[in-house]
């Protein structure tokens, strides 16, 4: 991949592994993108597929079964996965933060809700506790939460409001770069908006990046320019976030879109993909995708598709030359079922 003097992180041949007992779980295979200065990345794709745990293994935050097995992570000139813990605890929160999926459980329970946000402050920057409090009171305003909340403690807050409280820790000590794991699950689509138009805004002031961890296409459109999509632990489609969602390589960004609605346009009935995501403690041979796909050719099964480059980004899938024609057919609902009815492979 080109790489950018502005380049913030950069992964490449990423893989991680969970160790059970049946066996070595494979939950993130080969897995390569890189994040510039001042942009938002959006990651996408079916729960299961690997992107919570790809975006833990940038700040090692893996549990105790899980580990990286090959590849590199780079933060700027520095080397993540060579680090040690003190070396690691610098990075966290102080250069890149991360708003967690869990938003119920982030918070502690027998501390009030300041005094944590306070204490992230004040670990990692030389300050008075006054002025941390200061940041803290600026923060909930910005997530739109008000700053007398501060003094409560977590079961006092709704759901809704914890998830504010969060995203208002992540951006306590701007960030170079935000790993936000589905930050708008709790919300409404009114305060999403806001809250996504205000993270957009306070990352502007300080050419932030962040990596947007979510299921719903429509916030990539909203805030990402560029997307990686990803199935069964593997990149399917890497590229522009617009360019993807408008025309995209792979079978699988295709049958995403479908699945989504649109306030444009005709409507229509959507088009779910047929079947479930493979078991990743014994991935299927080829690509990852074949069994649920209505356009798998016999080497699908058989041949791993690698990344490779198109106009406007990179897909892994053996046909992509042959993007526009499949895009045709896979807005058609007849072309899905072709799976539950058992394709004859061409």
């Amino acid at each position: 991949m080109d790489m950018y003097n502005d380049l913030l992180l950069n992964i490449e041949n990423l893989d991680v592994c969970y160790k059970i007992s049946d066996g070595i779980v494979k939950a993130v295979k080969d897995v390569s993108f890189y994040l510039r200065k001042g942009e938002v990345l959006g990651l996408v794709g079916e729960s299961g597929c690997g992107k919570t745990t790809l975006i833990k293994a940038i700040l090692k935050l893996l549990p105790s079964n899980g580990y990286i097995a090959n590849g590199e992570i780079y933060f700027k000139d520095r080397e993540i996965t060579k680090m040690d813990n003190e070396q690691l605890r610098r990075i966290r929160w102080n250069e890149i933060s991360m708003i967690t999926q869990s938003a119920m459980n982030a918070l502690d329970p027998v501390y009030k809700v300041g005094d944590q946000i306070v204490e992230a402050i004040l670990t990692h920057k030389a300050v008075s506790k006054k002025e941390a409090y200061s940041r803290a009171m600026e923060l909930f305003n910005l997530v739109g939460l008000e700053k007398g909340r501060l003094n409560d403690f977590p079961h006092q807050f709704s759901g809704g409001m914890k998830q504010r409280a969060i995203i208002a820790m992540a951006l306590a000590l701007n960030p170079e770069i935000i790993i936000a794991d589905e930050p708008t699950t709790a919300l409404d689509v009114v305060v999403q908006a806001q809250i996504l138009e205000r993270i957009n805004t306070l990352l502007a002031g300080y050419d932030g990046s962040m990596i947007m961890v979510t299921h719903d296409i429509s916030v990539i459109a909203q805030t990402c320019h560029r997307i990686v999509v990803m199935y069964g632990g593997r990149v399917m489609e890497f590229g522009n976030a617009i360019e993807v969602l408008k025309e995209p390589n792979h079978p699988y960004s295709m049958g995403l879109k479908n699945a989504f609605p649109s306030i444009t346009g005709e409507k229509r009935n959507l088009i779910s993909i047929p079947g479930t995501p493979p078991n990743l403690l014994k991935p299927p041979k080829g690509c990852r995708f074949n069994e649920r796909c209505p356009f798998a050719l016999e080497k699908c099964f058989h041949e791993e598709p690698m990344l490779q480059g198109t106009k406007g980004g990179y897909v892994a899938c053996h046909r992509f030359y042959e993007a526009e024609d499949l895009r045709a057919e896979a807005g058609k609902e007849e072309t899905w079922m072709k799976i539950r009815k058992r394709r004859v492979m061409v």
